[in-house]
């Protein structure tokens, strides 16, 4: 038992992106809707007979203790979640960083699941985001949010409620059969082409949130009305009149900073909706990424993006979560 296997999925948030920063819950409480993907980050750990930390991801680290480390969430959560002799971990994922679909939370996640894992305890799918969340909120004060890790750690198509006090309340929806089968037919990924840093997109947000600004807030007490419009559709089987919220949702998100979209990414927008596409938004804090979008033709927007160079990402929603084996 010297490998650890441990993967987290990705997610794609479906109503209230943005309500989940400490900036605008803690004053005003946040809701939202997300799915987890069945696209993931992925990592072994070697627990024995290792003499230095080896840490492989886009870059490769060798160093003798965790605080040499110079990726900050492999350094913070070796020192905090670490006690053991020195680990060799390799990591890769499904897709690349900054495409909105919340890859840095997925990779703390994961992370901490296989450490937990190396030390033979088990923990609790909301301990585990806590956890992701003090390492990248608390601790590297990036300014995110909460969502990418619960979703993460839970897995499945849930609402998450934000409390004033930090509390965070999981609720899975409860879609009908017929539903999920229109939702993964119908609503499609494809990749702008462009990453970005969600610190950079998000920051605006957190400064325009903290110094209590009434557009801003205006802009993020609606949002959070759409993430329960969003559920009541949802679990109702209305994804037509949903398509039609996710295109307003879109169109509230992109006055919400600078830099949340561009023409590449408006260009993109409207072919799909030419294409017979409904709605649809960038998933993630914007800049770049994974346009999802609701297709009524999904064939014909295929073909639509396909010419524009916009490659699409298969996908499904998954229901588990971070997992995790003690050996392979």
């Amino acid at each position: 038992m010297s490998v650890i296997y441990s993967r987290a999925p990705l997610r794609i948030s479906l109503g209230g992106g943005g309500t989940d920063l400490p900036s605008y819950y803690s004053e005003h409480g946040g809701y939202l809707i997300s799915g987890s993907i069945d696209k993931y980050v992925y990592m072994l750990t070697h627990t024995v007979f290792q003499k230095r930390y080896r840490l492989k991801y886009n870059q490769m680290e060798e160093v003798d203790a965790p605080g040499d480390v110079v990726h900050p969430i492999f350094r913070e959560a070796l020192s905090r979640h670490w006690e053991g002799s020195p680990l060799e971990i390799a990591v890769i994922a499904d897709v690349p960083a900054g495409t909105g679909m919340g890859s840095s939370g997925a990779f703390t996640v994961c992370l901490l699941k296989s450490l937990y894992l190396a030390r033979r305890r088990s923990i609790t799918p909301g301990a585990l985001a806590e956890r992701a969340c003090e390492i990248e909120i608390d601790v590297l004060k990036e300014p995110v949010g909460k969502q990418d890790q619960y979703v993460s750690a839970h897995g499945g198509i849930c609402a998450y409620e934000f409390g004033t006090d930090g509390s965070v309340t999981v609720d899975p929806l409860e879609i009908d059969d017929r539903t999920m089968r229109q939702l993964r037919n119908n609503m499609l990924l494809f990749y702008t082409g462009e990453a970005r840093s969600a610190s950079k997109v998000l920051s605006h947000q957190v400064k325009q949130s903290a110094a209590n600004d009434q557009v801003m807030l205006e802009n993020l007490h609606r949002t959070k009305e759409m993430g329960h419009l969003s559920r009541e559709l949802l679990e109702a089987g209305d994804l037509e009149a949903y398509a039609e919220l996710m295109h307003e949702h879109w169109e509230n998100k992109r006055k919400r900073s600078p830099g949340m979209t561009d023409e590449r990414i408006d260009t993109l927008y409207t072919l799909a909706r030419r294409s017979g596409c409904i709605g649809g938004k960038l998933v993630g804090a914007g800049g770049g990424g994974f346009l999802l979008v609701y297709a009524r033709h999904p064939d014909d927007t295929r073909q639509a993006m396909a010419a524009a160079g916009a490659a699409e990402l298969p996908f499904d929603f998954e229901f588990r979560g971070a997992i995790g084996n003690e050996a392979i």
